[in-house]
């Protein structure tokens, strides 16, 4: 069995993984890691091998955790990938952008594909079909449109999100929904047609926790797929061990 283990900036992503069939999904805080973590090995104790990948921290009790239960693999920059990186700052390049297009490499391979990445902050990565990644754009995520209007102004509220009733806002909090909602969605809809006009044949595919949110209200032909990071590093570490036989 396989542990995948997602660490985000606030949130921590692990699935389990046997023959690449999904056996368990959980998502829980990082103050919350060690015992989640600790009963993930408790409820399956078959698993023996574990990848993670980070963009935020986790402390050394957790990683010891993992490292005494399992094999474990780091995925970094030097990390065997799939395609051929292209971006002109290879080491700054996020780990998770990074799991995302070996993904796409080794779903769609020799196919032109944008991942769009709906979480704390909206990614877009661009790999073409002869497996080159060239880059892509970063953008504030819904929730950091909505932190950033009320800590930045002085009376704006902070507002969770919420599809706006129509998009000329009525009042304050449904203006606010419809600046930050139906902006999200054009800009997601104006990267695609960019994409799509350069490169007609295109896959995109949309994760992210915003994923599904945002699925049903584009016009775009989007391949929605929530878990896409996690079943990437799933593939990831198959490839990486196929490699190195």
């Amino acid at each position: 069995m396989l542990l995948t283990i997602d660490i985000g900036n606030t949130r921590i992503k692990c699935a389990v993984f046997e023959n690449n069939m999904i056996l368990y999904q959980g998502v829980f805080l990082k103050e919350e890691a060690l015992k989640k973590i600790e009963k993930i090995f408790n409820d399956f104790p078959k698993i023996s091998n574990s990848i993670s990948s980070s963009v935020g921290n986790l402390d050394n009790d957790c990683f010891n955790l993992i490292k005494n239960n399992s094999d474990l693999m780091v995925v970094t920059p030097q990390t065997k990938l799939p395609f051929s990186n292209k971006y002109s700052t290879p080491l700054t390049l996020g780990i998770d952008r990074i799991v995302l297009m070996a993904g796409a490499a080794i779903q769609f391979p020799n196919k032109n594909c944008l991942v769009i990445d709906a979480g704390t902050c909206i990614t877009y990565d661009f790999i073409d079909d002869e497996n080159n990644y060239f880059g892509g754009a970063i953008s504030p995520g819904i929730n950091l449109r909505y932190n950033s209007l009320h800590n930045y102004t002085a009376k704006l509220p902070l507002l969770k999100k919420e599809l706006p009733g129509f998009f000329i806002g009525n009042s304050t909090n449904e203006s606010i929904h419809s600046g930050i909602i139906n902006g999200v969605i054009h800009e997601i809809e104006g990267f695609a047609s960019q994409y799509f006009h350069k490169y007609t044949d295109l896959t995109i595919i949309l994760t992210g926790g915003d994923a599904d949110f945002l699925a049903k209200r584009l016009k775009s032909t989007i391949f929605a797929n929530s878990n896409f990071l996690i079943e990437s590093l799933s593939l990831l570490f198959t490839y990486v061990q196929t490699e190195n036989d």
